[in-house]
This record gives structure tokens, sequence and C-alpha cells, in this order.
């Protein structure tokens, strides 16, 4: 049996299974202009528009096969162009959450289990084109022999002081922050089902971005373009999805919110609102768009 969303206050409500949603549209809490999705469709539509839904049987309209669930620029997704992703949190929701988190973190032993508390909010805070309920499923206790062992490492070279193996605790560092990306990507689920995506960049070439990052903060803005293009090659290697991830934003862009916002963060108070802005930025310039059609 299908299930149903639709958008009220611009918030996405269920799922719903097949019967109790056309209760809500007998109940005249779905109306004519409400819209509505349910997987297999081509996009969000009011409900008018699918046959058979008001005042009556049938199914919805089937994409063909192999054809990702679109939303139209008028569809439920926080405003954005047409396919692109955008963010949705409460100020006070994020600055305690924040707050517990860096507080938390200052224990060490709880990082883990804080890190995936966080990730699973933010997570739920993004709205992606035709996939409602977007979560996280991630267990802390899988990245906590990585979290221990680094620290472990970094006391040991901490004590002994040798230059060489500061250079190598980087590398070290590089490498468990590429298992980390690939550990969150595979977690990501949809309605409560995982997506099946998966991170396929090279270690090498993750090393690489990362130390070519480094070496740009040499040039004061440089910084900027790298982190644009490696934010663009990292999309580029997320697989198993029918849409490619595509971040169409400049480097120029980066820069100057960049420049605005660690000024207004040195005044404290507007952190929460910068990150809102920032975040929400980032989602606008992420699109998705069908395999090939670039």
């Amino acid at each position: 049996m299908a299930s149903w969303f639709y958008a009220s206050e611009g918030k996405q409500q269920g799922p719903y299974p097949e019967g109790q949603f056309r209760d809500l549209v007998a109940q005249g809490i779905v109306r004519p202009d409400t819209l509505v999705w349910s997987e297999g469709m081509a996009g969000w539509q009011k409900a008018a528009e699918i046959p058979g839904l008001i005042g009556g049987g049938g199914a919805p309209p089937m994409v063909p096969a192999g054809g990702p669930p679109m939303m139209g620029g008028g569809g439920y997704a926080g405003g954005g162009s047409a396919g692109s992703l955008s963010v949705d949190f409460g100020i006070l929701d994020f600055t305690w959450r924040t707050l517990v988190f860096v507080i938390g973190s200052c224990f060490i032993i709880p990082v883990p289990w804080l890190f995936v508390w966080y990730t699973k909010w933010i997570v739920a805070c993004v709205k992606v084109p035709g996939r409602p309920n977007l979560s996280f499923t991630g267990n802390a206790m899988a990245i906590v022999p990585w979290f221990f062992g680094f620290i472990v490492l970094a006391i040991v070279v901490g004590y002994t002081g040798i230059q060489i193996l500061s250079t190598a605790l980087y590398i070290v560092q590089i490498v468990l922050y590429w298992m980390l990306l690939k550990w969150m990507v595979a977690n990501i689920a949809s309605n409560g089902q995982p997506l099946g995506l998966s991170f396929t960049g090279s270690i090498l070439g993750y090393i690489g971005w990362n130390l070519l990052l480094a070496i740009s903060f040499i040039t004061i803005i440089g910084w900027a373009w790298v982190a644009a293009a490696q934010l663009r090659w990292m999309y580029r290697n997320i697989q198993g999805t029918r849409r490619e991830i595509i971040f169409r934003g400049s480097g120029l862009g980066i820069l100057w919110r960049g420049i605005v916002a660690a000024i207004l963060c040195s005044l404290i108070i507007p952190i929460p609102w910068v990150y809102r802005w920032i975040m929400n930025w980032f989602a606008s310039q992420t699109e998705l768009t069908p395999r090939g059609l670039l």
C-alpha cells in the first residue's frame, strides 16, 4: 500500500497509509489545494491534481521507469529552485543543542555520542526534494574505536615531541575524517529506510584535497576556491542515487560569506543566525540533477 505525505503550514506531515490518508481527505484536513506526495510521483502536487484522490479511488501518476521524483519550483521545498536542498531549524533549538555539544565535548569521553546525537538532529533539518523525512541512523559505537585510538596516538605524539610523528598524526587525522565521511554517507536514510548511499572518493584523493586546502591558506583568499572545488569532488563521489549532487556555489561566494561570518561570530551573540545563514546558502547551492543532465 502507498504511503502519503502532505504539506501543512510549511511542514511535511506523514507518512500515512492509503486508508488513513483518504480519511484525512474525507475530513477536509487534506484539501484540493494541499500539496501531497507519495513514492513514485514526479513531485509534490496539489491534491486536486491527483486523479481520483479527491472524491474517489485511483492511483497517483507514476514517473517513467528509472526517473527520480523531482520537486517543481512551486513544490514543497522551502522556496529554493527546483532540485535545491534547504535547511530549517529554530534558533533556540540550535543554541541549546550546540551548547550541550560544546560543553559535553570538554569531557572528551562523551564526544562520539554527542556527535551522533547532534548529527541526527541536523540531518533531520535538511529538506531534500523528493525525499521526505531525512534521517541519520549511525551508532556512536561505530566511531568509538577511531576516536579513542586517535586520542591515544595524539597523547603519544605529544609526549615524545618527535616532529615526524606530528606530521604522521596529521595524515592519520585526515584518514579518519575520510572514514567518518564514508560512514556518515552510508547511514543517511529517508522515511526510516536506508538510502544505500556510499562515498567512493579515494583516500589518496581526499588526502590530496585536504593538503591542497591547507597550503592554499598561504594565499589568504585562495582557500575559498579550493574549498568549492573540493566540495564538488566530494559530491561527485556520492553514489547510490539516481540523481547527481552538484554544488553550484563559487569560491567568491564562500570567501565573502566566510569573512562576514568571521566578523559577526566575533560578537558571539549572532552566531546562531550566522550558522543558519551559512548552512542555508550551502544548501541552496546544492542541487539534485538527473544524471547526465548537467
